[in-house]
């Protein structure tokens, strides 16, 4: 069995290398906590997972020497076959050595079980087969090295369970396809599996899939991989209970990580469509996802609307669900998340389009996006990370949602995002802030770890905001080194930009409705003229006195209004 390790990717040198330059323009100023704070996230690396180990050639060929295989065909409650490998007791069919094996046919309320030595390779090939068992898994791999069950070319499968899980050993067997062992799905046929009381697919070790066509109807889980699930490539319909995939390890943190290098994924989950324990990284696939009943079911109420304005760093805003929440009290424990990583999250390509309860994109430790196409609808943030967020490239649609982008910090390098928000456009976090904290139902969700980590830094990229909450709002500094910024705030009381630490535009150009890009956080929201600013080095800080020596003074109209909070 191998636990492919996380390896240290090289560090990220655009921002520090921006930085730099951002310096010469501005010789004067002092570096601010952003500037310094991002030169140390450049400098430091971030954990990814070491691909290179998690494929083998035999993985990914999906092939098999049909003349070594031993044929078994399967005749309704029994089956037959000539080799002393093969032991059938009734419609129970035992595979004990190594070797390839080829079924076909039928087995009504049957079971396939691979009960191999430790060291043994075994591989299934489904050549048209219709398995069901009415208690327990149709094909159970109890004991080998690895198994590898093979889809094939042209054929149609079909595997089921009844409707409840009988112990018959020491496991706790609970899905239609059940692996003790390291588990690879691979070939070009379909396979179609139906799970009403369990998962669809399990490995207690590692779960991969290099090919093939696979529909998964379960009450749970549709894939899960207790190490590990890696998939190079497939075509996947799955609609569950709980998550679509789920990779998780509670004993070994550095396991329970999820790759998905291509394919085409559909999910319809009632819990995360796609979720890790560890790490997660994606690097290529189209991906349809939806969770719960989706965005639309989540009311989203600005600060205002939901709480009142809220000062000192008491909470600030609020998501109400929607009909269901009375009547459900259960459902706000649930996680109902696009695409969740506990550990570190990476995504360097794609094509993403989400309709999610709960956050889109989520990240429990640092999120790296080098690349994509996102189409993002969320009840709650479209992405959000608990700590660094650095996004590189790729494009952005955020029609629906709570927060645009959170993270402890924001570095953005290059991308097009529209985003229309309930709260804000962006935000980073840190400390006692609570803004984005509240989910369906209105319980609280994401938190920060207190300190001096939260900043946004705009190093280039085109963003279009529209937002009821602030468009731009870091609790640390602001700097816009680069980049087009179109902001459109909608709240009374809160500002298209907004900064507790110092506000810098080193060359970006920034324009909102309400002139705060000259003074971030002390206007109304919506109430002020058009305003704009270009290439203006080492803006005033928020609350900072004007060329003219005058402090800055919000609309007359709005001065009464309560301060906006970061």
């Amino acid at each position: 069995m191998k636990h492919p390790i996380l390896r240290l990717t090289p560090p990220l040198l655009s921002a520090l290398l921006l930085l730099s330059s951002c310096g010469a323009q501005n010789t004067q100023a002092t570096p601010s906590a952003a500037v310094e704070t991002a030169a140390q996230t450049a400098e430091s690396t971030a954990a990814a997972i070491d691909t290179q180990a998690l494929f083998s050639d035999r993985d990914l060929a999906g092939t098999y020497d049909e003349s070594a295989a031993i044929p078994i065909q399967l005749n309704g409650d029994s089956a037959s076959c000539a080799s002393d490998a093969v032991t059938i007791e009734g419609s129970r069919v035992i595979l004990s050595s190594e070797g390839v094996y080829l079924l076909s046919g039928t087995l009504t309320d049957g079971q396939i079980v691979v009960n191999a030595g430790k060291s043994d390779k075994v591989q299934l090939v489904l050549n048209g087969v219709d398995v069901t068992s009415a208690t327990s898994a149709p094909i159970y791999a109890l004991s080998a090295d690895k198994v590898f069950l093979t889809l094939a070319d042209g054929t149609e499968n079909y595997l089921a369970n009844g409707e409840e899980y009988v112990a018959i050993d020491e496991n706790n067997i609970d899905a239609v396809l059940f692996s003790k062992t390291d588990l690879t799905l691979n070939g070009t046929g379909s396979l179609t599996i139906q799970s009403p009381a369990g998962h669809g697919v399990v490995s207690k070790d590692e779960l991969v899939i290099t090919g093939g066509s696979y529909t998964i109807t379960a009450a749970n889980h549709g894939l899960s991989g207790k190490d590990s699930i890696a998939i190079a490539d497939g075509s996947f319909t799955i609609t569950s209970g709980k998550d679509g995939l789920h990779a998780e390890n509670s004993d070994d943190p550095s396991l329970g990580f999820l790759y998905l290098a291509e394919g085409s994924f559909s999910v319809t989950a009632q819990g995360d469509a796609i979720s890790a324990a560890g790490a997660l990284q994606i690097d290529g696939g189209t991906f349809d996802l939806h969770t719960g009943a989706g965005s639309a079911s989540v009311d989203l109420s600005s600060s205002e609307d939901a709480f009142g304005p809220m000062d000192g760093g008491q909470q600030k805003s609020g998501v109400v669900q929607s009909e269901t929440t009375a009547a459900e009290p259960e459902a706000d424990t649930v996680s109902q998340k696009g695409i969740k990583a506990e550990g570190s999250f990476t995504i360097a390509g794609g094509t993403f389009t989400l309709d999610t309860v709960d956050d889109g994109l989520h990240a429990g430790g640092e999120a790296l996006i080098t690349g994509g196409t996102f189409s993002l609808r969320s009840g709650d943030d479209a992405i959000h990370s608990d700590a660094a967020l650095t996004i590189q490239n790729g494009s952005f649609t955020i029609p629906y949602c709570y927060e645009g982008i959170e993270g402890l910090s924001i570095t953005v390098d290059a991308g097009t995002f529209d985003i229309t928000s309930s709260d804000d456009g962006l935000n980073a976090a840190g400390g006692a802030d609570s803004s984005g904290f509240r989910g369906p139902g209105g319980q609280s969700q994401d938190t920060f770890s207190s300190g001096t980590d939260s900043f946004i830094l705009i190093n280039g990229g085109e963003f279009t905001i529209v937002s009821t909450g602030d468009c731009v709002d870091s609790n640390g500094d602001l700097t816009v080194n680069g980049g087009t910024l179109d902001l459109t705030c909608n709240g009374s009381g809160n500002t298209a930009l907004d900064c507790d630490g110092t506000y810098t535009n080193n060359g970006g150009t920034v324009t909102t409705n309400d002139g705060s890009e000259q003074n971030p956080g002390q206007m109304g929201g919506g109430m002020g003229g058009r305003g704009g600013l270009r290439g203006n080095p080492g803006t005033q800080p928020s609350g900072a006195p004007s060329e003219n020596g005058d402090r800055p003074q919000p609309p007359q109209d709005s001065a009464q209004e309560a301060p906006s909070e970061a």
